[in-house]
């Protein structure tokens, strides 16, 4: 059976891995876009994306999630070459400056392809590699780690919330099972704030150990979403507190990796409720010992 606490090799890109399960995983994001849901565009030109990346780096995230269109709801698409004039330089220099690992944030076949050429890990798909299936023959072709992402946008989703979960969920994986990706390169993401509203949004996290049953590890992409907002009553730049007592309690149901704002108060969360798991391994332990 599948403990989302025990040690899953995740395999990347040009011969990384990173080992899931124990303890929790940080990842930065850095938006290079103009119209970013929570940044306001502070990071669009590639030197100031490439800082931000690096202090990211240096308060504790080991993975760097670079993004070139905004995916917030009415977000303005960019074509493919501005998305891609926009990340590849942030994603060259970053790959000449630090170990991070860099995550793209894409869900276009091309832009991927061309982002794991320039020194990237992992692909991040919010589109669950239904929008332009392709994207997952990259990720088998170049060694990618693949992030597939859960969505309720542009279809009609299943009453049950968990349900839904495995009816698209499911569809990605067989995508990427036909085109070769190596199940030991797949994450997936529940999708939070994906066309789900707060109680959904807090329905999942309440249901979040159901999801397990993907035998694979789960990111958590709640950060300063709505959902935060409408239970803290905290506008859009005061919701950081309220993501880090999420991510506490997402740890705590067996999500592995977080995706994240800001790094500092997420890192602290963490590894609190990385030491109170370990102590209850410990306890447990103890007690099977008799």
């Amino acid at each position: 059976m599948f403990s989302p606490s025990a040690p899953f090799r995740w395999r990347l890109a040009h011969g990384r891995d990173l080992e899931l399960g124990p303890r929790g995983v940080l990842m930065a994001i850095v938006n290079v876009t103009p119209d970013s849901f929570s940044d306001g565009g502070r990071f669009d030109s590639a030197d100031r994306a490439v800082a931000r990346a690096i202090l990211c780096v240096e308060e504790g995230a080991e993975i760097l999630d670079i993004g070139g269109e905004s995916t917030r709801p009415g977000g303005a698409p960019v074509s493919a070459e501005e998305e891609q004039a926009r990340i590849l330089p942030v994603i060259e220099a970053l790959a000449k400056t630090t170990d991070a690992l860099i995550s793209v944030d894409t869900y276009r076949a091309g832009t991927a392809r061309l982002a794991v050429a320039a020194g990237a890990h992992i692909v991040n798909d919010v589109h669950g590699l239904q929008r332009e299936p392709e994207i997952a023959r990259v990720a088998a072709e170049t060694g990618a780690g693949l992030c597939i992402m859960h969505t309720g946008r542009d279809r009609e989703k299943l009453p049950d919330l968990v349900e839904d979960h495995y009816y698209f969920l499911n569809g990605s994986l067989e995508i990427a099972r036909e085109a070769g990706v190596n199940r030991e390169a797949i994450v997936l993401d529940p999708g939070f704030g994906f066309a789900k509203d707060t109680a959904e949004d807090l329905e999942l996290m309440a249901r979040f150990g159901e999801l397990f049953g993907f035998e694979l590890p789960m990111l958590a992409g709640v950060s300063r979403k709505r959902f935060i907002g409408a239970v803290t009553g905290r506008d859009l730049a005061e919701r950081d507190a309220g993501t880090a007592a999420a991510t506490a309690l997402l740890r705590q149901a067996g999500a592995a990796i977080f995706r994240v704002h800001d790094v500092a108060i997420n890192r602290d969360a963490l590894r609190m409720a990385d030491a109170m798991l370990e102590a209850g391994r410990k306890v447990k332990a103890r007690e099977s010992r008799g």
